[in-house]
């Protein structure tokens, strides 16, 4: 399995982080898919990544420790998760984005591999904490 986490410290109230990640429609267009839908616990999104498009079902899933997780039900990954975690600090509030997964064994190589998933799964998710920071407090 491979593991990318983001971190960051916003300067924002909880509860509102915690409303934002939940609206999972415009939260996940946040990450600049090419098409995402929802309905109910359901999301596809579809992405373009170098030569390779990548389509995914994703079911959003209950988790105690976590605002928001959700995980491939039917896409390229052997299996992959992403959890969302919020943590109030000194400083502000720590959002934290984990995504682990696996590449299915026949799409790795030179047109996607682990390393590439990985690059594009930071840019996702920082696009997704920049969408969180300009929300008005």
């Amino acid at each position: 399995m491979e593991t990318v986490t983001v971190t960051e410290t916003l300067d924002a109230d909880i509860d509102s982080l915690r409303d934002a990640i939940t609206d999972v429609g415009p939260f996940m267009r946040a990450a600049e898919f090419d098409d995402v839908a929802v309905d109910g616990d359901t999301v596809w999104i579809t992405n373009h990544v170098g030569l390779a498009t990548i389509e995914l079902e994703l079911e959003v899933v209950e988790d105690s420790d976590a605002v928001l997780v959700y995980e491939q039900r039917d896409g390229i990954f052997e299996e992959m998760v992403t959890r969302y975690t919020l943590r109030e600090t000194t400083e502000g509030v720590e959002v934290e984005a984990t995504t682990e997964f696996a590449v299915r064994a026949r799409l790795v190589g030179p047109v996607l591999d682990a390393t590439v998933v990985s690059r594009q799964r930071r840019r996702e998710l920082r696009a997704q904490f920049d969408y969180l920071a300009s929300l008005p407090e």
